[in-house]
Formats: structure tokens, sequence, C-alpha cells
């Protein structure tokens, strides 16, 4: 089980979206009655970012500029929030995973500068979105979105137990409803053989009862919660999630990795979210590994 106990942990690294991320960390420290760790990486002790002694000082003293900066706008935000800053020598990526520990959350904006340089589009946050083993929130969306009062939690059966609560705690901590959204797809044809309408019938039963099967418990646990729950067929579980993004405050997605691919890389699903949605994402470890190779009937989130 997920449980975040931890500091809420965020990079920040003067940009635009880096802002926004300090931003919304800071709310959300706040809600959970914790501290705010704010961490700024210069990479100067990983491979290849050793600098001559008067270049490592001045991308120091630039740094710092920064967390004195991400401090100040946190404080703004959150008057009274307990604020630490971290100047880091290490990789972005090993910096924020490390701060998180075991049971804190990470929050990162959707593009960066300097050691979090092109995030999520990159190398440094595909690092920390494969390998993470504790909650991960990407801040997508406009810079002043206008609330919705739900919070999506993406789902597929039983194993995706944990980020379903992890939806249910945010909605309950914002005042919005909750929508239990699920997707399944199949291939449209196999070969020149088109499925037949029992197969398509057994499929939408399968994942309805999936569901349902998920949801009981949830329903029991938040009984107070406004709770929706939709099951659809799409033919891009990613775009229809993405789509669904449009009309939430937060997207709350759980990952299943690969049980054979070296680097534990994310799904295409997964992936196409974290890229693309219009508002907040969380992805939330955890699973059994989705597995490559097999043909499947139905797609998720962490697939």
């Amino acid at each position: 089980m997920v449980d975040v106990r931890g500091p809420v942990v965020v990079g920040a690294d003067g940009s635009e979206t880096g802002a926004l991320a300090v931003r919304w960390a800071a709310v959300e420290a706040a809600a959970r009655g914790t501290d705010l760790h704010i961490v700024h990486a210069t990479a100067l002790d990983a491979p290849g970012g050793h600098r001559a002694d008067y270049a490592a000082r001045l991308v120091l003293e630039a740094g710092q500029d920064i967390l004195d900066e991400a401090v100040a706008l946190a404080t703004g935000q959150v008057p009274d929030l307990g604020v630490t800053s971290i100047l880091s020598r290490d990789s972005a990526a090993r910096a924020l995973l490390g701060e998180a520990g075991a049971n804190g959350m990470i929050v990162v904006g959707s593009r960066g500068l300097g050691g979090f340089a092109a995030l999520l589009l990159g190398s440094v946050g595909l690092r920390v979105a494969a390998r993470t083993t504790v909650p991960l929130v990407v801040i997508r969306g406009e810079r002043e979105p206008v609330q919705t009062g739900v919070v999506v939690a993406a789902v597929r059966d039983e194993r995706d137990l944990d980020a379903a609560r992890f939806a249910a705690r945010a909605a309950g901590r914002r005042k919005a409803s909750l929508r239990v959204w699920s997707a399944y797809t199949f291939y449209q044809y196999a070969g020149s053989m088109v499925p037949m309408l029992d197969d398509v019938t057994e499929i939408a039963e399968e994942q309805a009862s999936a569901t349902a099967r998920l949801v009981g418990p949830l329903r029991d646990e938040f009984p107070d919660l406004t709770m929706t729950v939709d099951v659809l067929r799409a033919p891009s579980v990613a775009g229809a999630l993405v789509d669904a993004s449009a009309h939430a405050d937060l997207l709350v997605i759980g990952a299943r990795r690969s049980a054979h691919t070296i680097g534990a890389p994310l799904g295409h699903v997964a992936h196409a979210v974290l890229h693309h949605a219009h508002c907040p994402v969380a992805m939330l470890p955890g699973g059994e590994p989705h597995r490559t190779g097999g043909a499947a009937p139905l797609s998720h989130p962490g697939s």
C-alpha cells in the first residue's frame, strides 16, 4: 500500500513550470500537514558534470538564487508552511528520488531548465517516472486552471486499489467528487478475422466486473465521498484518458512496469498521459508488472 507519510519534495529550476510545481506542492504539503522540501540539482558530481572551480561556484550560486526564489514563492503561497531547501550536486533524478525516500511524494513541472531540462520530455523526467517507488505528480495544464471539482482515478482492476484510494483521499482534501474511470479496447482485426459480437460483449462484461470489484471496497472505505463510475470502450485508452483529463483537477494513474525490459520503462499509456494530459497527473507505483510479448484484450493506464 502506498502511504505518503514523508515530505512533499518538489524540483525547482527557475522555469515557469517549475514555479507552478512549487506552488502546487506547497498547497499539497499544507493539506497533508507535512513539510515541503525544495530541491535544485546542479549535477556537478554526476558523470560528466565536473567543471572548473570557478564555473562550479557560479553554478552553485545561481542554484542558491533559484532555491531562495522558490522558498519565497512557497511561503507566499502558504504562509507558515515548513519549508526546507536542498542544493544538490547530484543529478536531478537521483536528487529527487533520494530526498523523497521511502514514503514521500515527488512533484515536478512538465518542462524545465538547467538540472531539470526537458523534464518528462527527455531522459531526466523519464528516469524519475520509471524508477520512483513513491507517488510522482507531474504538473500539467493551464497556469490558472478552472477548477472542476473532480478527481479522476484511472483503473483496471483490484490491483489499482492503492491508486484509487490515493485519488479518493485527494478528492476528500479538495472537497471534490471522485470519478472512477476504466476503459477497454481490443484488436479490431486478428489477421483477416473480425472478432465476433460475443467476444466484444465478454470483454465489456469482464471489464465492468473487474471495476465493480474495486469500487465496492472503495465505497465502503469512503462512504461520504461522491463517486461516479465510468466503464467505456475506446479505440485508444491513452487518447480517451487524455480527453478525460480536460475535465479534472487531478488525474491519478497506476504504473505497471514491464517485467522484462531493462530500466523498467513506463507503459505507453502512462507515457502518453504524462506528456499530454490537461491537468496535473499523479502516478502511483505498484501493482503487478505488465508483461511484454503477449496479446491482451484490455489496455491499462500503466501498460
